[in-house]
């Protein structure tokens, strides 16, 4: 059953937004009340099209309740009626899955990291195939990927490759992806066919704006290096590199792809308040500790979370034991949100099981 008392307070709120968002309020107050906004648009539509549905459902039934209701009216009612308590149904349960806690950060941006793990050479390989699918998988939503900083494997692939996904609900659609990927597969080194097993762990994090963390210049210790290429090369000859640490915390950022210090140093400050934020939520979560656990997967980076097998073609994510053989169409980005879907919708079950538990 849904709390009538809830949705009517949802809908007095979206009505103070839209008015509070009219009167001109400073640039960040309107930041933070226009997020707040767009978090609640899609739930209230749906809250309104529940209340629509539901009276024209009692109407219907106050025709088929009337006895002076003519036998033609009173078919057209049946029909109406029997296609509106579906229409409420599946309203229902929208609005339930609605009102489901909501991660604050799914509507943001996110840095993207993906690291070659055990397997050498062949883990750098994966760690790539694993970045181009992620960079498919964006584009065919519109997204924008931006690299910040990358280092190439010795045979290809990429020992790191750090980048920034910006468009809608990004970390809502990729935050379930960080963990361990494990892949088997012959190499095209390996002579004698046998299948190697090799991992890349997959990071992904919630970008901040500067309304979400609040970093002190004082904080800060910002120093300039030469960037270098493979194997140590100069790739120029000025200080263009930029590393960032943040004392308080210990997070330690560098970035050196751009030849500009100031592209630089923007970049690093970017990957800097995503680690602040993403170190601060975690602190948050393990303090909800039944909300941690109903997580799936805790975003821990050392969970093995879904393993590519190339010979029998398949996806396993041991998380909801969920298997597809299209693993060719995964790893292309275009069937990765077959998996994603799953994901959520296991997520979402869960959230609401514990709810009905917990009423």
């Amino acid at each position: 059953m849904l709390a009538r008392q809830k949705l009517n307070t949802l809908l007095d709120r979206f009505a103070e937004l839209e008015h509070q968002m009219s009167a001109n309020p400073d640039p960040t107050t309107y930041v933070k009340l226009s997020r707040e906004y767009s978090s609640l648009e899609t739930l209230v539509g749906k809250i309104r099209a529940l209340q629509k549905a539901e009276k024209d459902l009692a109407e219907a039934e106050e025709l088929l309740k009337d006895s002076g209701t003519d036998r033609e009216m009173r078919e057209l009612a049946e029909l109406e009626r029997d296609e509106l308590l579906e229409k409420v149904e599946d309203l229902t349960q929208d609005v339930r899955i609605g009102l489901l806690p909501k991660d604050s950060a799914d509507a943001n941006d996110a840095i993207l990291e993906v690291r070659a793990g055990t397997g050498g050479d062949e883990a750098a390989l994966f760690a790539g195939d694993l970045f181009r699918m992620y960079q498919r998988f964006a584009e065919l939503r519109g997204w924008k990927v931006e690299v910040l900083s990358a280092s190439q494997g010795e045979v290809g692939g990429y020992k790191e490759i750090i980048a920034s996904v910006s468009g809608e609900n990004v970390f809502a659609r990729l935050k379930f992806e960080s963990g361990v990927h494990r892949v088997q597969r012959v190499p095209a080194t390996e002579s004698g066919g046998r299948i190697h097993t090799s991992a890349a762990t997959v990071a992904v994090l919630p970008q901040a704006e500067e309304v979400d963390v609040e970093i002190n210049e004082s904080d800060l210790r910002i120093d300039t290096f030469r960037a270098s290429g493979a194997g140590g090369q100069h790739v120029n000859t000025t200080d263009s590199a930029v590393r960032i640490t943040h004392e308080p915390t210990g997070i330690v950022v560098a970035v050196q792809d751009e030849r500009s210090q100031h592209k630089n140093k923007a970049r690093a400050m970017q990957l800097l308040r995503a680690r602040i934020y993403d170190e601060e939520r975690a602190r948050a979560a393990n303090e909800r500790t039944e909300a941690r656990r109903l997580q799936v997967g805790s975003g821990d980076r050392s969970e093995r979370i879904r393993t590519y097998n190339f010979p029998q073609g398949r996806v396993t994510d041991h998380r909801i034991g969920l298997t597809l053989y299209k693993l060719e169409q995964i790893v292309a980005g275009e069937a990765l949100e077959e998996v994603i879907e799953a994901l959520t919708v296991d997520y979402q079950a869960t959230l609401l099981a514990a709810e009905e538990g917990a009423a």
